[in-house]
């Protein structure tokens, strides 16, 4: 095992593969270009398992992160343990708590994704959501943005954020989405239910299709002329409206 900028590398075939059967946390595996055969079947088949992101790149940059003998498997080790929204979600509901949960539609930005992780911590959210590709790496920098908050509220790693909606909505969860072309206003909603809200990233927004398979679309009301609010600044406004609705109605969160 090795270090590089707070991050633990772990390398080689077996410490590997030992890594992902004993459920250390890893943030994503690599794999080297033309690997074939039993190594690869397997590896694929823990990553799978486990949620792990598996990457298949060139030697050269499996030679940049590691100066020893890699044998064309790198891991990232984790700094946080990952979960997943169906060991999390019944939980929630097994305590009588209506589940308030946030779903990031490709926030890649760390400082943003540590922010949102330390309002939504604050103002009682029981889980993030986040995908296996095109989300931040939760590194040093994420940890710190988030004042700790990272360390605490729980992260789900899902492969596919449509899995994940369709999922909370047949778990009962009313998923909602933020539109500047929706009509109704955040503080019109019933929070105080179980819901979701989906944050989407710096320039894109929500994807259209993740858009889509949202129950209902609002709009914060804004006087400005600015186009829209940061997205960490936006999970703010969207969950103290929920902590003010279930603080004030008494609702269990």
């Amino acid at each position: 095992m090795a270090k590089q900028k707070d991050i633990s590398i772990i390398y080689g075939r077996h410490p590997v593969t030992d890594a992902l059967r004993s459920g250390t946390p890893i943030d994503k595996v690599m794999l080297q270009q033309g690997i074939r055969g039993e190594m690869e079947k397997e590896l694929r088949h823990l990553c799978r398992d486990e949620g792990v992101p598996l990457q298949v790149v060139p030697k050269e940059r499996l030679n940049k992160i590691v100066r020893g003998n890699h044998q064309g498997v790198v891991a990232l080790q984790a700094l946080i343990r990952y979960y997943r929204l169906e060991d999390v979600l019944p939980g929630i509901y097994e305590r009588s708590e209506a589940p308030l949960v946030v779903l990031l539609d490709g926030v890649t930005d760390v400082r943003n994704f540590g922010a949102i992780a330390r309002t939504a911590e604050a103002a009682g959210a029981h889980a993030l959501v986040i995908t296996q590709k095109n989300s931040a790496q939760i590194n040093a920098e994420a940890m710190k943005a988030s004042a700790g908050a990272l360390s605490v509220i729980p992260v789900c790693r899902e492969s596919s954020l449509i899995t994940a909606i369709e999922y909370l909505q047949m778990s009962g969860v009313k998923v909602l989405a933020s539109s500047l072309e929706a009509s109704r206003p955040l503080y019109e909603l019933s929070l105080r239910q179980p819901v979701a809200f989906i944050l989407g990233a710096e320039g894109e927004g929500i994807s259209p299709p993740v858009a889509r398979a949202a129950d209902e679309q609002f709009v914060i009301p804004q006087k400005g002329t600015t186009d829209s609010f940061n997205v960490s600044v936006a999970a703010g406004m969207m969950l103290y409206e929920a902590m003010r609705q279930r603080i004030q109605e008494g609702t269990p969160s």
